[in-house]
């Protein structure tokens, strides 16, 4: 028994005072709010940071990514060689890749210059005379009027022109610079990226670092295992375009092919943009009949990629809804363009499997 002095305490389940008349539910999503509020602010500084280093932030990225490509080739040639030359023979193999690959195109492009520029003129010239027949009946001078608007037009900003291409000058000297970095730092991520991390692993509380170096663990097996299904998909869906447009007698094949191969990195809508330009390539130099197969076959490979690559390749990798990564491409593009839309689906995957790994620790 209590003491008469003491004060009676209230039942079980229930609060005294003013909080007796708040409904538990509500309480409890206050509760949540709060927290949410505070995982948003934190969120929106991180951010914020980055944006005011997004080039550190992109290069370190890019890193990560040839990183990711480079080290199942270098673990390889370290069986032979010393880790070093191992590494150095990796990345020098894949800088020759890709020069190789962007030669390839120019000696391309140079090799068709002339017959494009016959086929574009003779091209436009079809389309100006199909629409002036029915059912479109366009005016004879609607074109040539078009042509005049464009002249002035280009005549009157010519000093806005030629700042464009200054500015665009000094952006490359900057995606240099970022390539530069993320070279330097995939050298580094690739010959001692182990121990890079247990060393922030070290300066980490000791109860946190068995759970950091789960979720580590976690968010490379997944980045990397996005990476290779993203190169694999964009490598089948580019030899299927360049089969096609070779066989369909479509000018620029393989630079069209590259641009699939580069488009295919932002999923669901680079492969239909890469071949809607291919489309308008086919349509001003083989007419409208071989740009309507090319416009079916951005259907047949949305659905080969969609219904067969995808899930073949990916699934082994992470395991994303459609709807999360069709929301994922379209937020990234949104907050920070192109590099937000390639950036936010592997985001989103790593952030999703860290969770997963988290929940599934003993005592999570």
């Amino acid at each position: 028994m209590s003491s008469p002095s003491e004060p009676p305490v209230p039942p079980l389940g229930r609060l005294a005072g003013e909080d007796a008349r708040v409904p538990a539910l509500l309480r409890t999503a206050a509760a949540y709010a709060w927290r949410l509020i505070a995982v948003g602010v934190v969120v929106r500084v991180a951010f914020s940071v980055l944006g005011q280093f997004h080039r550190i932030a992109v290069a370190v990225f890019l890193g990560l990514v040839i990183a990711a490509v480079l080290r199942p080739v270098a673990g390889l040639l370290a069986r032979f060689l010393p880790r070093s030359l191992a590494v150095a023979v990796a990345l020098v193999g894949g800088i020759v890749v890709v020069l190789g690959a962007l030669a390839l195109m120019g000696e391309t492009v140079a090799d068709q210059r002339s017959g494009l520029e016959r086929e574009f003129v003779d091209g436009i010239d079809r389309i100006e005379r199909r629409l002036e027949e029915p059912p479109f009946r366009l005016p004879a001078d609607a074109f040539a009027d078009l042509q005049s608007r464009i002249g002035r037009l280009l005549s009157e900003h010519r000093s806005t022109l030629i700042s464009t291409a200054l500015s665009g000058a000094s952006r490359l000297l900057e995606v240099l610079t970022v390539l530069a970095l993320a070279v330097f730092c995939a050298v580094f991520f690739t010959h001692s990226g182990e121990r890079q991390w247990q060393w922030v692993c070290a300066q980490l509380p000791a109860g946190a670092r068995q759970r950091v170096t789960v979720a580590g663990r976690a968010a490379w097996r997944t980045f990397t295992g996005y990476t290779h299904g993203v190169l694999l998909v964009a490598g089948t869906n580019a030899v299927l375009v360049g089969i096609a447009l070779f066989a369909l007698g479509v000018p620029l094949a393989v630079p069209l092919a590259l641009l699939e191969f580069l488009a295919a990195f932002i999923p669901l809508i680079g492969s239909p943009i890469a071949l809607a330009v291919a489309a308008v390539v086919a349509l001003a130099t083989k007419g409208p009949l071989i740009a309507l197969v090319v416009v079916a076959l951005i259907v047949v490979i949305g659905q080969i990629e969609g219904h067969v690559l995808h899930p073949l390749v990916m699934s082994w990798a992470v395991r994303l809804h459609p709807v999360v990564v069709a929301l994922a491409v379209v937020g990234g593009a949104v907050a920070a363009g192109v590099i937000g839309a390639v950036v936010a689906v592997p985001l989103v995957a790593v952030v999703w499997s860290v969770c997963r790994a988290l929940r599934e620790q003993p005592g999570a």
